[in-house]
């Protein structure tokens, strides 16, 4: 089990700089799908991983034992036919794994060893004798210690010379074994939960739910994490639980759906990760547990956290899966600067390190404005950046200009300001923690605005009203022609199209999320978003157009210049008279936003305030 510490909130205000992870994708926005090249059968069943900065190790049934090394999976020689349950170690030759028939492994950095277990009696069988009782979990802490957890409330402890028992005060089959800042915890049967300070001292915490735990992650000393199910006669099958204990109290956490049975948790990203029956994969960050998007439905087993934030996922069937658009890259992480010497773009001085989420100009105007985190400013003539008063402290995720003489910029907290050259006014306040991620502007009387759980706002003029959009789903981006054609994206590849009386649903074939729309015409609109999804439509039909990038494209715009997409990774894209081809960038962070509207060129902003000019034109 991951023993990360996660850092969890109720609010989004950290939505967008969410939306790449801490310089990745939002996890709730990205499929997890089956990585190719490790030879598990479908007779394969996998239970658990571990994972350093260059390497894997897989278990699962048979003695199974795979390794990725250099980009290829080989499977080691299994030392005893029986399910290798789970693995851990401070570094690969420190590593140890347990399993079925009592069985401890131990890996010196070349091979494996077998130190104890699978004792055959003289019937030429497995003994029933205690040295054989089925294994389930290990963890240990920085000194190398180990603790082992099993049947029959087994624990065992390797303190540098030999394995022992300590005496765990239950008969109750222990499932999970957790380490974190000198505290241990152990989670089993009938809702049994243990506690030990690492002294062989064990004690009972008297969980009100009678579940059978499988997982248990600890977020500190006082705050764990439970999952497992139990079996329920009347629905011939499991349920699922999820518990938090924190500070001596315990508290369920439901999802929108019953849950399966859960069988691992981990640290991932800045929430957690729950794996379960029937391909389920659960997101988990504060009391909200999100379902994430699955290509599998069989059982997961359990999770394999990677040195880059991403993770692996592995179960029944030979069942190894990632989110990571690319999962042999995202084993190691990217190097800081690209290769600059044959990029098409070039790196301004912005004079901030926060991030960006914004670019905006008039079309065909020489001055362009870049915004983002904590409500930062800038303006530029296309040569340098100046900073602008900001507006207050919240994020900004959009801008545009009424032609009233003034900018409009809107963000975190439901509010709109209004910027009259000299100083920012609070425009309008939703009073509600929903962030707007987007506004357009057809004149001073007429200007719209959508954001997070279907919001969708209207100017005219006077007031700020809130339109009926017909989905709580949120809405990144927003384009139109004028006042009665525009067009809105977000979540599962919605589309809502404005005709000047209502929102109504406009289908491009893809179920992927959204993230920004731009067009120059009717007939012209492209969309962009995850995994490298773009479409565009021609006036009659959506047509999806392999962009050859499996990055989430995040923003997309269009010129004199051409049309240009950008996202994570410092993915660059440009249409040329057909096709999408890829621009190296020499940035390997988040590009969440680009601009070729301007008559100074085409520009893209994104993480720890970069700005990149295209040093380069396609004529």
């Amino acid at each position: 089990m991951s023993l990360l510490t996660v850092e969890t909130t109720k609010d989004r205000r950290g939505f967008f700089r969410d939306l790449l992870g801490e310089k990745e994708s939002d996890p709730r926005r990205q499929p997890w799908q089956q990585i190719d090249g490790l030879a598990a059968g479908s007779g394969d069943v996998l239970w658990s991983g571990w994972a350093s900065e260059s390497e894997i190790f897989v278990v699962g049934d048979e003695g199974a034992i795979f390794h990725l090394a250099g980009g290829k999976w080989q499977r080691a020689t299994a030392l005893a036919p029986v399910p290798i349950h789970a693995v851990w170690g401070l570094s690969r030759d420190q590593l140890y794994a347990v399993g079925w028939m009592g069985a401890i492994l131990a890996f010196d950095g070349g091979h494996w060893h077998a130190q104890r277990g699978c004792v055959i009696g003289e019937n030429g069988k497995y003994a029933a004798v205690e040295d054989n009782t089925p294994l389930f979990d290990i963890t240990g802490n920085p000194e190398g210690c180990l603790w082992v957890v099993g049947d029959n409330g087994t624990i065992l402890t390797f303190r540098g010379s030999q394995w022992c028992r300590e005496e765990s005060g239950t008969q109750a089959h222990l499932r999970a074994v957790t380490w974190v800042d000198g505290r241990l915890f152990a989670a089993g049967a009938d809702g049994t939960l243990l506690s030990s300070s690492g002294d062989g001292i064990w004690q009972i915490l008297q969980c009100p739910v009678r579940s059978n735990f499988q997982a248990i992650l600890a977020l500190s000393p006082e705050h764990l994490l439970i999952a497992g199910g139990r079996y329920f006669v009347d629905s011939n099958g499991f349920r699922g639980d999820l518990l938090r204990w924190r500070n001596g109290s315990f508290e369920k956490l439901e999802a929108q759906e019953p849950l399966p049975r859960l069988r691992d948790l981990a640290a991932y990203r800045n929430g957690a990760l729950a794996v379960g029956d029937r391909g389920r994969i659960y997101f988990i960050r504060g009391d909200r547990v999100d379902r994430l998007e699955c290509d599998t439905t069989h059982d997961l087993m359990g999770v394999v956290p990677l040195s880059t934030g991403e993770a692996l996922v592995v179960g029944d069937f030979g069942t190894a899966m990632t989110a990571a658009p690319d999962f042999y890259q995202a084993l190691a992480a990217p190097s800081i600067a690209g290769d600059k010497a044959r990029s098409d773009w070039e790196r301004m001085e912005s004079g901030s390190d926060r991030q960006l989420w914004g670019l905006w100009s008039r079309p065909g105007s020489r001055t362009l404005y870049a915004f983002g985190e904590e409500g930062i400013l800038l303006r530029s003539d296309g040569e340098a950046w100046e900073a602008l008063p900001p507006a207050g402290d919240i994020g900004l995720h959009a801008l545009c200009d009424a032609g009233d003489g003034g900018l409009f910029a809107a963000g975190q907290l439901g509010e709109i300001h209004h910027f009259d050259g000299t100083t920012w006014r609070k425009h309008f306040d939703l009073h509600v923690d929903i962030t707007i991620l987007a506004l357009w502007a057809a004149g001073p009387e007429d200007i719209f605005a959508v954001g997070d759980e279907g919001l969708v706002l209207h100017w005219d003029g006077k007031e700020w009203q809130r339109m009926i959009s017909g989905t709580k789903s949120a809405l990144y981006g927003l384009w139109g022609t004028d006042a009665e054609h525009l067009l809105a994206v977000g979540d599962f590849g919605l589309i809502l199209r404005w005709n000047g009386e209502r929102w109504d649903e406009f289908h491009a074939g893809t179920e992927n999320f959204l993230f920004d729309v731009w067009g120059d015409a009717l007939n012209r609109i492209f969309i962009v978003g995850l995994s490298g999804t773009i479409g565009q439509f021609d006036g009659r039909r959506w047509t999806l157009t392999p962009a050859r990038a499996r990055a989430d494209l995040l923003a997309v715009s269009g010129g004199e210049q051409g049309v240009f997409a950008v996202g994570a990774g410092g993915t660059a894209l440009s249409l040329g008279d057909r096709n999408w081809q890829s621009e190296p960038t020499g940035f390997d962070g988040g590009l969440r936003t680009v601009s070729a509207t301007t008559a100074l060129g085409v520009f893209a902003a994104g993480d720890g305030g970069t700005i990149l000019r295209r040093c380069r034109d396609l004529s």
